[in-house]
């Protein structure tokens, strides 16, 4: 009974992750259908499919390395605390970073 009434309880907190899960359906989608439009790709598609993106996810990792390597340290024992989420989330967008750089670099 508590998962129902949950919406009432926390409601910034359950209206943020509607947003969020909302955005995450949005981007998919608009990936999902950039090949199928007539016009060309969206600019998003083309900046991270471009020859200029070994530059743009090589800036994206400089990014994740100064934000990770600041951030994370700084939270007394991460993995036994409510940071360990901020971790978490740090570490899959490091890889997903990093994949995207790999494949910019060998796709090319």
């Amino acid at each position: 009974m508590q998962l129902f009434v949950t919406a009432i309880q926390y409601p910034v907190q359950f209206g943020l992750a509607i947003l969020v899960a909302g955005v995450f359906v949005t981007t998919f989608l608009r990936a999902a259908m950039s090949p199928e439009r007539k016009t060309g790709s969206i600019g998003w598609v083309r900046a991270i499919t471009g020859p200029n993106a070994k530059i743009f996810f090589g800036i994206l990792f400089l990014g994740w390395v100064a934000v990770s390597g600041l951030l994370i340290p700084s939270f007394p024992n991460t993995a036994n605390s409510p940071y360990g989420a901020i971790a978490l989330i740090s570490m899959f967008t490091g890889f997903f970073i990093m994949m995207g750089m790999l494949w910019a670099v060998i796709g090319e």
